[in-house]
């Protein structure tokens, strides 16, 4: 951030102003200087997004009743401050640098971060710190070579008795239960005459031979998989609406009334993030305790439940979007149009307010799937692998912005209707926006039925010594199964 600061406010860091339209681009030196700040950042950030919510976590004690119930309450106020200084940073901070100074602008997260640092040294001694216990990717990966090695063995008839099973008293880790899923892993256990152990137990060579518990704790991470790709297809479709909602309001009426302010096009996704801050701590302090009387959960409803809520709500929120559009479209020909907007069209009668609803509607279904699949990968990932968990998420969030950035290109290629024209032209008014809404609303309707098969194969990771606080349930059905 520094760095970045430093590229504004120090003339010989950036390029000269324009003049008269003609611009000259920064130098290599400048160019070179900048992309370390973000190389810089890119370091920071990937230190930071995967581990402090499991470092936030880790200073509750699990095995303590109001431990447990901060555990559940923490997920929630955790994206409620993550999704409030995101707001902060679209509003305060972009006015600050688009209006003032964009010294003054990067200076301000500069400084804030700086604070940041302070705060976290400063209370170290106090804090729960979890030793770190291996790589949780060498321990992947000796599973997996171990099983190639042993492909051609057939598992025991009862493999829970016959196959290697240590554990080592030193794991942070808990006990893990075999099961069948995932089968073609439990071949890394089969003892065979090449195979040695050390006096304590444990394997010699862990390439070769692995522990059912050393198997069972990769299948958990693997069996989140296809959750994962649920999440990825969720976000995407969130993701394209949030893009095309500023070209909507660039073309709707985004004046305020009896007032000629009007809001920036831009802006329009704080009111997602403003629904969500609003929507999280009644969630919490209000829906979860009668859920949590219905449901005997401490949580109110398991984190797959409140996934597949999540995403249902996704569906509805791009029927809205669809609607909206194809309103203010049709108010452009059936109204007097309010003016002209450079490079996009027509400016719709249509107030921009409408807007805010679909915003609403994508706020609240964030509340439900985001903060559901944030909390389903830190609880059903091993302990040594938490981190890992919240690298999952990140990693979700950007192959998401992938996904969205190549249907857009798609539609681009296969809706092109002589020229330049196609659904998602800049003049909306002559583009079909509202038709890819509905695909996306397609993808969201394919993504929830995927969904619910996964959620009904998927079995929550147990322990022998304690049960989950929440059981296995069947999407589709009202029995439940204890794990």
């Amino acid at each position: 951030m520094l760095v970045l600061t430093l590229t504004a406010a120090v003339k010989m860091l950036h390029p000269p102003h324009c003049v008269d339209a003609l611009c000259v681009g920064p130098t290599p030196c400048q160019m070179a200087f900048l992309l370390t700040g973000f190389t810089f950042l890119i370091i920071g950030a990937s230190g930071i997004r995967p581990c402090n919510l499991a470092f936030g976590v880790d200073q509750f004690n699990p095995h303590t009743e109001s431990g447990q119930q901060g555990i559940a309450s923490f997920f929630n106020w955790y994206y409620f401050t993550f999704t409030f200084a995101l707001m902060v940073s679209l509003t305060i901070i972009i006015y600050v640098q688009a209006n003032i100074n964009w010294v003054i602008g990067l200076a301000i997260p500069t400084f804030f971060m700086f604070i940041s640092c302070i705060l976290f040294f400063v209370g170290a001694k106090i804090y729960v710190i979890v030793q770190p216990d291996g790589s949780p990717l060498t321990s992947i990966f000796q599973v997996l070579v171990a099983t190639i090695k042993k492909r051609k063995l057939a598992v025991p008839n009862d493999p829970s008795h016959s196959l290697f099973n240590h554990v080592s008293t030193k794991s942070i880790n808990a006990k893990l239960p075999y099961n069948n899923q995932l089968k073609c892993l439990n071949k890394a256990a089969i003892i065979t005459p090449n195979d040695n152990i050390n006096p304590d137990g444990s394997s010699q060579n862990q390439w070769a031979l692995c522990s059912v518990q050393q198997i069972e704790e990769v299948k958990c991470v693997i069996k989140t998989i296809p959750i994962l790709i649920a999440f990825i297809i969720y976000n995407a479709s969130l993701t394209n609406m949030q893009i095309y909602t500023a070209f909507q309001a660039l073309q709707s009426d985004r004046r305020l009334k009896h007032s000629s302010f009007q809001i920036p096009a831009a802006s329009y996704s704080v009111f997602q993030m403003l629904a969500l801050t609003i929507w999280i701590p009644i969630y919490d302090r209000l829906i979860v305790p009668c859920l949590r009387k219905i449901t005997n959960k401490r949580q109110g409803i398991s984190p797959l439940q409140r996934i597949g809520v999540g995403i249902g709500i996704a569906i509805f929120t791009m029927l809205v979007a669809a609607i909206i559009e194809t309103k203010r479209r049709d108010m452009v020909h059936s109204k007097q149009a309010l003016g002209f907007e450079r490079g996009k069209g027509v400016i719709s009668s249509m107030p921009g307010y409408w807007l805010v609803i679909q915003m609403v509607v994508a706020g609240i279904s964030e509340g439900f799937a985001m903060i559901g699949f944030g909390e389903f990968f830190y609880k059903q990932f091993p302990e040594n692998t938490k981190s890992l968990a919240g690298s999952f998420f990140c990693c979700g969030f950007a192959m998401s912005s992938y996904l969205s950035s190549f249907l857009i290109s798609i539609i681009h290629k296969t809706t092109r209707e002589g020229g330049s024209r196609n659904w998602l032209t800049q003049n909306l008014n002559e583009a079909k926006l509202d038709y890819f809404y509905y695909l996306c609303m397609g993808l969201e309707v394919l993504s929830f039925i995927y969904y619910l098969m996964v959620a009904k194969w998927y079995k929550y990771k147990g322990s022998e010594d304690e049960t989950t606080d929440y059981p296995l349930e069947d999407m589709t059905a009202t029995h439940k199964h204890i794990v």
